[in-house]
This record gives structure tokens, sequence and C-alpha cells, in this order.
């Protein structure tokens, strides 16, 4: 009881001196735990952007919901988490991390709890994942700022390396933790797992984790916070619904070049305000434009690559949700040893040459993926999967290091909001474009075997020719397997052209971060 006491006391003491003083040479004694419960909650975000995935058939025929709805029980939770980031991060910097990130963790635990006990209709599930999403943008931007305060500069690589291995592990975790609900249990489940986690990261947090915010008591900048969410939602909200309605479309053309002209009204807004919620100045560091750059492009590479494999390995290979979502696992198995270790090179090599490196890698994984066949053994694709791990991890870590030691420490929690943000967009780009990619080189090379009259469903569809081929087979037409083997040839034309993307845009990536991006960033977080 005593020790409980002592705990408790010496927690609160270090609440008041963080806020009353906001010093970053006060250095806390259980910053490793306290880096522990962030790693915690920040896998709570991350794999709630996947683990609904997987059980969209279920929820298609428990609440009859058609194509529209399952598309936003998805994009609901993405759009409301990466359209209100800079917000959440700046009311974090404003009123308490710690407040920001205990209050996401409440409303993520009650909108799982509603979900998985109460929605009976799509529109139920679409409410609570919006929910989440306000909770999640709350969270992930509090968890990098609360380890940014508690690390003293020397410390801080390798915890940054712990936080982003733990970011880049949480969607694989998602995968396979929705794969073993569904097969085992329900859809409900999936939410339900959140229930435990978020309780054990709440209590925990309660006991151990500091509170910090800005000690200037920077008055709030609302105009830029509402243009904020306005320009980010409308971008993600484009990108989302760009593959649906066509790149080119009247419809997003207007949505897309809306969120362009509020992106330019946020940005004379916050240059003349004197108290901006994002000072634009920051983007005149190279390393935190360089960085963000490098951050929006390596998870545009692993969220278009985990969607395209995904398809392949359920509709092309045959496996359940479950077993692709095992296949997943060299990725984070080479991601984590080298983030956690990113910061070992760096002090060695430098931040560009690390970075480059890691984009470098990637840009092989996708090149040797472009070998990839039908018949291709899984040991090759295991290798892919954990060079492109071992790549993303030289590039997340020390780039996101990169862009947190570029700006001023009591900015730490909207400059962790941008760097998430820069995920999420980059993100959601990669599934549309990946998906689009795949799409037009799918459509391109598909052919109908002659005899079948099936309309354009098959040409438009990889999922539907499979299904219609696999209906035909079962009633003994032999053109349903030519149909589902040229349909599948289609597939992998497509899935190497998005590959090819990939590989591209890490390529370019990677020159621009070698040529232009500081080799030593000196640290803005703190005074040397």
């Amino acid at each position: 009881m005593f020790n409980h006491m002592s705990v408790l006391k010496n927690h609160f003491m270090w609440d008041v001196r963080m806020d009353a003083t906001n010093s970053p040479n006060l250095i806390h004694e259980r910053r490793w735990i306290i880096l522990g419960i962030m790693s915690l909650s920040l896998v709570i975000v991350m794999l709630n952007n996947v683990t609904l995935n997987v059980a969209l058939p279920e929820l298609s025929k428990d609440l009859q919901a058609d194509n529209t709805d399952l598309q936003w029980i998805v994009d609901s939770y993405a759009l409301i988490f990466g359209g209100t980031l800079l917000v959440m991060g700046a009311l974090g910097d404003r009123f308490g991390r710690k407040r920001a990130l205990q209050l996401g963790l409440i409303l993520l635990g009650l909108a799982s709890s509603a979900a998985a006990f109460y929605a009976d209709s799509s529109s139920d599930v679409i409410l609570a994942r919006a929910t989440m999403g306000f909770g999640a943008a709350l969270v992930m931007p509090a968890t990098l700022s609360i380890v940014i305060v508690v690390f003293p500069k020397e410390e801080r690589g390798k915890a940054i390396g712990i936080w982003t291995m733990m970011a880049g592990i949480g969607a694989p975790i998602g995968l396979l933790l929705g794969g073993w609900a569904v097969e085992n249990y329900d859809w409900q489940m999936v939410f339900l797992i959140n229930i435990p986690i978020i309780l054990l990261a709440l209590v925990l947090g309660l006991i151990f984790v500091p509170n910090s915010k800005d000690s200037q008591r920077t008055p709030l900048d609302p105009v830029g916070a509402i243009l904020s969410i306005a320009a980010l939602g409308t971008i993600l909200y484009a990108i989302i619904e760009a593959p649906a309605l066509g790149w080119t479309s009247s419809e997003i053309l207007v949505i897309g070049g809306t969120g362009l002209i509020l992106t330019y009204l946020f940005i004379q807004w916050e240059k003349k305000f004197k108290y901006p919620m994002l000072p634009i100045k920051f983007f005149k560091f190279n390393g935190f434009s360089l960085g963000l750059i490098a951050i929006m492009m390596a998870s545009f590479v692993m969220f278009s690559f985990m969607f395209t494999q995904m398809l392949h390995f359920q509709l092309v290979r045959d496996h359940s949700a479950l077993e692709a979502a095992i296949r997943f696992l060299p990725l984070p198995l080479g991601l984590m040893p080298a983030a956690a270790n990113s910061d070992k090179l760096v002090a060695k090599f430098g931040s560009n040459n690390v970075i480059s490196v890691g984009l470098l890698l990637m840009t092989i994984a996708m090149a040797v993926f472009t070998t990839v066949e039908i018949d291709s053994e899984y040991i090759r694709l295991a290798s892919i999967f954990l060079l492109l791990g071992f790549g993303m991890g030289l590039t997340l870590a020390p780039a996101t290091t990169v862009v947190m030691d570029s700006i001023p420490f009591d900015k730490a929690g909207v400059g962790s909001a941008t760097n998430d943000a820069s995920r999420e967009i980059g993100g959601a780009l990669g599934i549309a474009i990946g998906g689009s990619v795949l799409n037009e080189y799918y459509q391109r090379n598909m052919i109908i075997p002659e005899g079948l009259d099936l309309g354009p469903v098959p040409l438009e569809s990889f999922p539907a020719a499979m299904k219609i081929g696999g209906d035909l087979l079962s009633n003994g037409n032999q053109l349903g397997l030519v149909l589902i083997e040229n349909a599948q040839y289609a597939f992998m034309e497509g899935m190497i052209a998005s590959a090819t993307v990939m590989g591209v845009i890490a390529i370019i990536n990677a020159i621009l971060v070698k040529l232009f991006m500081p080799n030593k960033i000196i640290s803005n977080t703190e005074e040397e």
C-alpha cells in the first residue's frame, strides 16, 4: 500500500513539474515503462485501421450492408482520423497530452463497446467507426509527443525507433486479429478485442504517464483548426472516392480542387496569424519537409502493397483471411530490428544516408516482386516481405526522428500530428493509386473465354470474375476454369504494374532524401 501511494505521489509531483515548467531537461525515471504504454496505445490505433477489413463479408450478411455501406464502415474511421489529426495534436499541446491520450482511449473503448453490443445496422457501425476515428486522432499524436517529452536527446532516436516499430507492426497485427476473430467468432469480436487492451492502456497510463503541455499557453487557433479539418478531410475524401468514381470524374476534380483551395487558405491564414496552430516556417527546414515526404511515400508503398497482397493471397492463392494475414509476418520481422536499431546507423552514417538506403531496399523489394508468378513459391514472397520490412524500418524511424527534431519542444503534439497525417495521406494514396493501377491493368489484360456472354462484370471486377468462374465450375461448365485462369493472369499483371509504380516512387524519394536532406539534424526540441 505504501509503495503504491509512493508511486502515485511521485506521479503527481511529476505532473505538477511538467505542467509548471514543461522543461525538456527533466528526464522521467520511468521513461521506458512509459514508452511501453505509448507503444500499446499506438498499436490500438494502428490495428483498428485494418482489423475490420477482413470482417466485411460477415457484416454484409449480418447487417444487409451494400457496397456503399461497407466502404463507409472502413473509410469513416480513416477520414475522421486523418482529417482531425492536426487539431487533436494542437489541443494536446494546449491542454495536456496525457489528457488527450486518456480521452482518446475512452472514446475508442466506448465506441468499440457500442458497436459490439448494440449495433444492429450499418449506420450504427459507421457512427461507431467515426467516433473511433476521433479517439484515434487524440491518441496517436499524444503517444509520440509524450515520448519526445520524457526521453533525453541522446536516447530519443532509440525511443522513436521503437515507437515507429510498433506503428509498423500494428497493421499486420490487426490483420491477424481480425482474421482470427472472424474465423473463430463473429464480426462483433473484432470490436470486443479492443476493450481489454484499451482498459490496460488506460490504467497504466493513469499511473505512470506524466502530463505535459505547451508552457507558453499559446492561444487557440479556431480558424486554422476549421480550415485544417476541412482541407485534410476533403483531400482524403477525394483520394478514397477516386478509384470508384474515376480520377478524372467531375466530382473528384471538384472535391480535389476544393481541398487544394482549402489547403492554400489554411497556409495563408497560418502565415499571418500571430499564434498559428502549425507554423508554416517549419516547412522551410529540409529535414522537416523531406522527412514528411519520406514518411508519406514509405506509407504509400507499405499500404498499397499490403492491400494488393491481401487480395493476392485470398483470391489467387485461395487462403482464408487468417492464413493470408499469417503470410504477412515476415514484414514486421524485418521492420522491428531495423527500426529499433536505426539510431545506431544514423549516428554512424547520417540520417539522409540511412533513410535513402531504406527507400532503396523498398525499391529492390518491388523490383524482385515483378518476377513473381502465379505458381511462385511462398519463400520468394516471404523474402520480399522481409526486405520491404527492413527498408520500412530504416526509413520511417529516422525520418520520424528528423521531423520531430526539426520543431520546437512546445509544438511536439502538432509536430507529431503532422507526422501522423503524412502517414495517413500516404497510406490512403497508396491504396487508392495502387488499387487503380491494379484495376486498370487487370481490365487491359482480362480476356473473357469465347462462348461466355457474361456482360462487363468479370472485366471490371477480379473478385466477381473468380466468383462467376467458381459458379460455372460447380455447374459442370469447364469454361469457368478458363475464366478463373484468365482472371488470375490479368490480376497478376495488374499487381506487377502496381508494384512497378511503388518502386519508381520509392527510388525517386531515395534520390531526393540523399541529395537534399541534411546529414545531421540540429535538434530544435530543446536548447543545446
